[in-house]
This record gives structure tokens, C-alpha cells and sequence, in this order.
């Protein structure tokens, strides 16, 4: 049986019919715990007080220098990392650039009190400093924005920053100075956040300013911000950089950990890369993005996307009139119209949100259609289960791998069958064969250069883009006639990301159909061969793939194309 917390959608062959996604999100609980001063939750978060506004510190009034001298964190066998240096000067944004794995996140929480060096020294302001846990960092006014949240979902927003630093007045939670707090942290640093909202009710990008304004109320002069565009929108990511100029100009320091070349190049006033544990080099931003991504993985990468163009058959994924609801009964998808063809990548472009996840659930069986059809090579799927959907020849990659993708207790081996564990030829009767399953599983790593001790290491202990590897290799593994791909470079590295488009393409060339779903527009642009732009669940129209740029944008931006839907190039 699968576990809490990693649940995936190809695994779901493994169980009974279970709730569409809507369904799942409605039946989650609603119920808020009670909030009590000196929660446990207090030791994770640490104990540096909320400042009140009464003795909120002057902008600018402290400034921090970090220095780490040669840190050193071993896992059995495995360096993480290796005699690494860095010093972040005062008032510094300071990129650590590096793949997935290359131990960019180890050894950041190292710094913030989470792991314990095996050698080495973190220096504060000259001052050699122990950290045996996040409370003794934040009190030395280091603070770290987590890649995957720590939030209570079904709390508020003042209740998350409350958390772990509780004010009390005549032995009450004293909620209305946290909330005073969070609206003058807000407002200093343009974070704008509404403090009474459940968190759970929030843009992913939303949750993210939750974060930063916990560690600016505990009053931090160094934030580690680790890989924190990894799930924004463009619009999304503009706004954090933003936020980090107006840090900057208060005095804070802070730690940028991303392999996204063009954000580093854009904020970042000095960047050290990190590569299998080690600091390879440092860089001024003024380095071409061709010179920091060889450093990144010891080899020349290319950047762009090398394709012929496309020959495309006939229609393989056919949508016609789809509608489909989102939780509140609103339309998400409103009567879209699309086809995908053999031997071509059709490319949905849009902000995230409007409608995209929607459609593919849809089409994928993990959300109810409200009116339409869905055919694949003219048969109808759309009250296909899941499983059945899969077993008609094609591949997903989920925009959330961590829900959907994988089973992160799972070994690498078992995540690799979970859609055909009771299939020939990892499987006889009732029987499976584990030695089927480990020999099959060590061909798909070395096939797919996925980075891990072993096929029985648990997948969850894989870097990110090692993880979207598993799932791309699990996918790829059999003969499809469509692959749907949504965000499949979401929060992988540079060197993951060339690997992943070069077998999308390969797909392609050998006659699958691709649809693929990016909030990223530079990688909708690189692999599509036909662009359909998504506006408020809506196609607003096809355009071909030498489209301007600038006419792709404004698309979706809402601002409708003078092309009438319906015509060719809208099709």
C-alpha cells in the first residue's frame, strides 16, 4: 500500500479507484488546530522573539558578515560537502550556483543549525559560531526561506509567523501585535500578504512571502533563500527579485541558491559555484551564461535546443469543447479546442493558473469533464480511468512530482515499475520478481544518468533533478503514441534540463505527439513546434512556432489576438 505523503499518480495502479484531485482538495479538513504559546513547533522554527512594533530596529541599522571555512558533511560514503569556502560580505546578495546534488542545500543547513558539519567552521562578524539547531542560528540573525514551505496550511498567515516566537499580554496570545508586525514588514518591503488569510488558500508565490516575513519579524541580517522561483511564475519571480533589491538597500545579506542562470545574472553581485560537493570557482555577473553553465557541469552545454524541423502525422490527442470545473464550480477550462499531432510538441503557453493544470488533469482522468470530448487516435478516453489512459500508450509527467510523480519511501527500482509492477516482464501471476525489477532499474539509470548510490536507495533521497529523471525514465521507458509533459523542468538544473529536452525531442522524432505545459516561456519557445497560449481557461489562439515573442505575451496577458479562434492558426 502506498504511504501518506507520496502519493503518485502512476501508483494509483497499485490502488483502488480513489478521489479525483477536486474531490481530494475538497476533503481535506478544514479544522484549525489550536494555537498555544511555547508550541512544540517552536524548536524547528526558533525561539528569537517577534519584534514589536515598538522596538522595530531602524532600516538598515545592522549588517552581518558570514564566512564558512572549509565545512565538511558526509553521508556514509558520500561527501555532500567537500572543504567548502564562502564568504557573504555586509549587505551582499551572494549566488550559490550549482546543479541539483551538487550540495548547494546540504550545505546551507548546515549554516542554518539543521545538519552538523563533520569538520569546519562557521564564522559570524569575526566570531566563530556552533550552531546546534535553527534557533541558535536565527538568533545570531541567520534566517533560511526553505524550498519546500514550512507552513501549517490551515493556519493564518499571523498565526505561521506567530509560530515558535509566540507574544503573550496577560497570558494571551497577544495575535493583534503579530498582526501589526506582519502588515509593517509587509508594507517595508513590498511584500504585500494579507495577514488574516488561511494559508492553504494562497498562490504558491503568496506562501513564499509568508516565509520571507517569519524570518524578517525574528529580525535576521542574513536570509538564505533556497531555489525560490523554483515554482513561481515569471511575474511571480520579477516580484521576488524585487523584494530582494529592497532587502539589499536595508542592509540584509542574503544567500541565493538557484541554478537558474538568468535570475543569478539579473540580482546576484557576486556568485560562487558549487559542483559534487566542491567550489569550483567564483564569478562576477557579468559572465556569459555559456561560461557559468560549463562551470556548473564540468562540461559545454548547449543552451539551445538542437531540433530538426518537426514532420507531424495525423492527430494523436484531439480536445474538443472541453470545460472542465475547478473546487468552487467555476469554469477552469472553458470550451477549449485542440489537437496534438504525431511527430510534433504542441506547446501551451500561459501564466500558470489559468487552466493549464486543469486541462491535463482532464485529459489524464484525474478530473471530471464537465462537457466536452477527449480522443486519442480517435477513440474516446474521456471516462478512461487513469490506468487504462497509461495503458493506451501514454506518458505523464505531472507538474508536481513530489504528489503525483513519485513515492518518495519507494526505492528508485519500485518507483521505476509503479505503472507496470503486475505486467511481464517484472511480474508472473501474482509474483513479483525483485531481480527483474533491480536489473530493469540499473539500465534506466545508466540510460538516463540518474545520480544515485543505488537502485534501492529510496527515491526521496535523490536531488530534484535526479528525481524528474526517475519520472522521465519510468515515462519514456515504453513505445507511446502521446507524452504529456507539464513543467518538466520545474526546479531542475541546467545540465538535467539539456537532458530532459533532448529526449522530449527524441519522443518526437520517433513519432509520439507532445503536449507540453510550461509557465516558462523560454522553454515553450526552444521545444514547441506550435504554440497554444492559455488565457482564464481559454485558448486564445495557436500561433506557429516562429511567433514574436512579444505577440505571445500579450496573449498571455489576457490582450486578445486579432486573429479570430477558429481560423488555422487557431485551429
Amino acid at each position: 500500500m502506498i504511504r501518506e505523503g507520496g502519493t503518485s499518480t502512476a501508483a494509483t495502479l497499485a490502488e483502488p479507484p480513489r478521489a479525483s484531485a477536486p474531490q481530494r482538495r475538497r476533503l481535506r479538513s478544514r479544522r484549525r488546530p489550536a494555537l498555544h504559546s511555547g508550541d512544540a513547533c517552536g524548536a524547528a522554527a526558533g525561539q528569537r522573539s517577534i519584534a514589536s512594533p515598538e522596538t522595530t530596529p531602524e532600516p538598515g541599522g545592522t549588517e552581518l558578515k558570514l564566512e564558512l571555512r572549509g565545512i565538511t558533511k558526509r553521508f556514509g560514503s558520500l561527501v555532500a560537502n567537500d572543504q567548502i569556502d564562502l564568504v557573504v560580505e555586509p549587505g551582499e546578495i551572494h549566488a550559490l550556483l550549482g546543479e541539483n546534488g551538487a550540495g548547494k542545500s546540504t550545505l546551507m543547513n548546515v549554516l542554518y543549525g539543521l545538519l552538523q558539519p563533520d569538520s569546519g567552521e562557521i564564522v559570524v562578524d569575526e566570531r566563530p559560531r556552533r550552531f546546534r539547531g535553527p534557533r541558535d542560528a536565527i538568533a545570531a540573525g541567520i534566517g533560511m526561506v526553505h524550498q519546500h514551505f514550512m507552513l501549517v496550511p490551515v493556519f493564518t498567515v499571523t498565526e505561521n509567523v506567530m509560530l515558535g516566537a509566540e507574544r503573550t499580554r496577560g497570558g494571551f496570545l497577544n495575535r493583534r501585535s503579530a498582526r501589526q508586525r506582519v502588515v509593517e514588514v509587509s508594507r517595508q518591503y513590498g511584500l504585500s500578504v494579507d495577514p488574516d488569510a488561511v494559508v492553504e488558500d494562497l498562490s504558491v508565490g503568496v506562501q513564499q512571502r509568508v516565509e520571507i516575513i517569519k524570518a524578517l519579524v525574528r529580525q535576521v541580517d542574513l536570509l538564505i533563500l533556497d531555489e525560490p522561483t523554483a515554482v513561481l511564475t515569471p511575474q511571480e519571480t520579477d516580484e521576488l527579485l524585487d523584494v530582494m533589491r529592497a532587502l539589499k538597500a536595508d542592509g540584509k545579506s542574503i544567500v541565493f541558491i538557484t541554478h537558474k542562470l538568468r535570475e543569478v545574472k539579473a540580482i546576484a553581485d557576486r556568485i560562487t559555484v558549487v559542483r559534487r560537493g566542491r567550489t569550483v570557482g567564483t564569478a562576477e555577473p557579468t559572465a556569459s551564461e555559456d561560461s557559468l553553465a560549463s562551470l556548473m557541469v564540468g562540461r559545454t552545454v548547449k543552451l539551445k535546443v538542437d531540433k530538426e524541423p518537426a514532420k507531424p502525422g495525423g492527430p494523436v490527442l484531439t480536445v474538443r469543447g472541453l470545460t472542465v470545473f475547478d473546487e468552487r464550480g467555476h469554469p477552469a477550462v472553458d470550451g477549449v479546442d485542440l489537437e496534438v499531432h504525431a511527430g510534433e510538441v504542441l506547446g501551451v503557453a500561459g501564466v500558470q493558473g489559468n487552466g493549464q493544470t486543469e486541462l491535463v488533469e482532464a485529459v489524464m482522468g484525474l478530473r471530471p469533464i464537465a462537457a466536452g470530448q477527449v480522443t486519442l487516435v480517435g477513440e474516446p478516453i474521456g471516462e478512461r480511468r487513469t490506468r487504462d489512459i497509461l495503458r493506451a500508450g501514454v506518458g505523464y509527467i505531472p507538474e508536481d512530482r513530489a504528489v503525483d510523480g513519485l513515492v518518495k519511501d519507494f526505492t528508485v527500482a519500485e518507483n521505476l515499475v509503479l505503472d507496470r509492477y503486475d505486467q511481464p516482464p517484472v511480474a508472473s501471476g501474482l509474483s513479483l520478481s525483485p531481480r527483474t525489477v533491480n536489473r530493469l532499474a540499473r539500465e534506466r539509470i545508466a540510460e538516463f544518468d540518474v545520480r544515485t548510490s543505488s537502485e534501492l536507495a529510496p527515491v526521496g533521497t535523490l536531488s530534484g533533478g535526479n528525481q524528474q529523471k526517475v519520472i522521465v525514465a519510468r515515462e519514456l521507458s515504453s513505445p507511446l503514441k502521446l507524452l504529456i509533459a507539464a513543467q518538466p523542468t520545474r526546479g531542475v538544473d541546467v545540465g538535467s534540463t539539456e537532458f530532459i529536452h533532448a529526449r522530449v525531442v527524441h519522443e518526437r522524432d520517433r513519432g509520439a505527439g507532445v503536449l507540453l505545459v510550461s509557465s516558462e516561456l523560454d522553454e515553450v519557445l526552444a521545444l514547441a513546434d506550435r504554440i497554444a497560449v492559455m488565457y482564464r481557461g481559454k485558448v486564445l489562439a495557436i500561433l506557429p512556432a516562429d511567433a514574436p515573442r512579444e505577440r505571445i505575451g500579450l496573449l498571455m496577458a489576457g490582450v486578445s489576438d486579432t486573429q479570430p479562434a477558429g481560423t488555422e492558426e487557431a485551429s
